[in-house]
């Protein structure tokens, strides 16, 4: 008990730093604070990280912040280690020390803990130098430390080192259910989540194929490729996640999903887990949702301007439909949910129904669809109505069924907020014209449709500007988009603090259709979408093409990626 009230008084401005940022709850701290009992050898920031309780990003940070000492750069970490073969490598991996460079006086070491005062009085007494300390990530540090003392081995392969690669029987369930219980497995699993993690993806794709077993993150809404597992793991790696997702880890010949709960690196994880059987295997596909990331604030997720000032009045109002339509992957969902919390007070009441249910929110009543015992949006609607709402949000309208009781429900006074897969706001309409529903209801209860796509925003450390040829602001007609004589535009570079790519994160970029009067007549005439979407424009809506080269001009996302997500050329 004394080692441990000694700990918490060195470590006390340390978690004081951890706490004021939000990153350590007290029930978390308790739980580290109980587990340390049993555990008295390992310091209390080892603890919270191994425990899940706080990243080692987190963890270094307030070092920084709290001893004032420089942090190292993941670039910075020689391939060589300056040590001499006397400090054995089992000191520096059990430490979480590395060696950066030596003079005749002194070393300087990257260290996860700094107020771990043995570590710097054993490199003292083994070296004769003074050591110089700097803060550097734990898994950089053990990374650092494979690169100087692994022959230059990965992770991923010192992991395969350990695993038994004779080919392993399919049909031999308990053989595969002990390997996808043994080490090797779980931390091949475990790295390829911890990468997903620290990258910020949003999925992680992992694909069988008959030479090799390919794994990718999707980083910003783009796949990059990441170390990979032998092929002869591939039944057991799937297993492990199968039965972490309490899936049936016999069937194969048809798709599962599933959801995994978890807590890594500070962060508590939902992983919507989705299989399907291919010719080599089953491809399995990670949703990563983290709860914590989530940002439901408007302006911070891109809805800005005139096209947002529109939706956020059309959503004031107090029944009708509000539509927003896009792709899978889009944001629809995160627009959705910043919708509800802005509409969430103590005067409404919000019912949804949704399939699945990506994030919680305090306050909704949220309904997990189940068609497999008869629980559609349709059944589940027709139940909400009689709940006394005023707010309904469907997950997505995929039937005519489910669009006339959400046109009835906002005829009867409720606000409706909906999802449709389209290509843009005018194609929303015309989508529910082909499913069914006659134009006088839609155009009496439909208020508006917004349509969105994600663009990556550039890294705000390495952006770099460049002047816009004539051409290009010409042919973009940019001029409307700034009254600057130079027309500024960006481009991607790349640095550490971006991973290289240039790009850090994703906003919207947005189109809203209002119901006007002459978009209703033309509803009720049934005009194309196109001819709709020229109204629109007519009547000062932006188009998704247009707001996109307004967040170029301002620095936010590059002409390119803006190309790359629009229809427009």
């Amino acid at each position: 008990m004394e080692a441990v009230t000694e700990q918490e008084d060195r470590y006390a401005g340390f978690l004081q730093i951890l706490q004021q940022k939000n990153k350590l709850s007290d029930n978390d701290l308790n739980k580290a604070r109980r587990m340390q009992k049993s555990a008295v050898s390992e310091m209390i920031p080892q603890l919270l990280i191994k425990l899940g309780l706080c990243s080692d990003a987190d963890i270094a940070d307030s070092f920084v912040q709290n001893c004032q000492i420089d942090r190292v750069a993941a670039n910075d970490y020689p391939l060589e280690s300056p040590f001499s073969d006397d400090i054995s490598l089992k000191f520096l991996k059990h430490s979480h020390v590395v060696g950066l460079q030596a003079d005749e006086d002194s070393i300087s070491v990257a260290v996860m803990d700094p107020k771990d005062e043995y570590i710097i009085q054993a490199l003292t007494l083994a070296t004769g130098k003074k050591v110089e300390v700097k803060i550097g990530l734990l898994s950089e540090i053990d990374a650092a430390l494979d690169a100087q003392y692994g022959d230059g081995k990965s992770k991923m392969d010192l992991l395969v080192d350990g695993f038994e690669s004779e080919d392993i029987d399919d049909e031999d369930l308990e053989h595969l259910k002990d390997l996808a219980s043994e080490a090797p497995v779980i931390k091949m699993v475990n790295l390829f989540l911890q990468k997903a993690i620290e990258m910020k993806a949003s999925d992680v794709h992992i694909e069988p194929f008959e030479q090799n077993l390919k794994v990718r993150l999707r980083v910003d809404g783009v796949l990059q490729d990441i170390d990979a597992p032998p092929v002869t793991s591939t039944a057991a790696v799937l297993s492990r996640i199968k039965i972490m997702a309490k899936l049936n880890i016999a069937e194969r010949r048809l798709p599962q999903d599933g959801r995994i709960k978890l807590q890594m690196l500070g962060k508590e994880l939902d992983l919507r887990v989705s299989t399907i059987p291919t010719m080599y295997g089953e491809s399995v596909v990670m949703r990563l949702l983290d709860k914590e990331n989530i940002v439901l604030d408007f302006e911070a997720l891109g809805l800005t301007g005139k096209n947002s000032q529109q939706f956020i009045d059309v959503l004031a109002k107090p029944h009708g439909i509000l539509l927003i339509t896009g792709p899978t992957g889009s944001g629809k969902s995160t627009t959705l949910y910043t919708a509800l919390k802005q509409l969430n007070t103590a005067e409404r009441k919000i019912i949804t129904i949704e399939d699945p249910i990506e994030y919680q929110l305090e306050g909704v009543n949220q309904i997990q669809a189940k068609p497999q015992i008869g629980l559609t949006f349709a059944t589940a609607l027709r139940s909400i109505v009689r709940q006394d709402p005023d707010v309904i949000m469907i997950g997505e309208m995929r039937d005519l069924e489910t669009a006339k009781i959400a046109v009835q429900s906002a005829l009867t006074g409720h606000l409706v907020l909906s999802t449709l897969h389209t290509n843009d706001a005018a194609g929303g309409i015309t989508r529910l014209l082909d499913m069914g529903l006659e134009e006088y209801l839609l155009s009496s209860t439909v208020n508006g449709i917004l349509a969105q796509r994600l663009v990556r925003t550039l890294c705000p450390d390495c952006k770099e500007p460049y002047s816009a040829s004539d051409a290009v602001i010409e042919d973009m007609h940019l001029r409307k988009f700034t009254e600057t004589a130079d027309i500024q535009l960006y481009k991607a570079v790349g640095c550490v603090a971006c991973g290289d790519i240039g790009y850090k994160g994703r906003q919207a970029i947005i189109e809203f259709l209002p119901m006007s009067e002459k978009i209703q007549k033309q509803i009720m005439e049934r005009k194309e979408s196109g001819e709709i979407q020229k109204q629109a424009i007519k009547e000062g809506m932006l188009t998704m093409y247009e707001d996109g080269l307004l967040k170029a001009v301002n620095g936010i996302t590059t002409i390119e990626e803006v190309l790359r997500v629009t229809t427009e050329s």
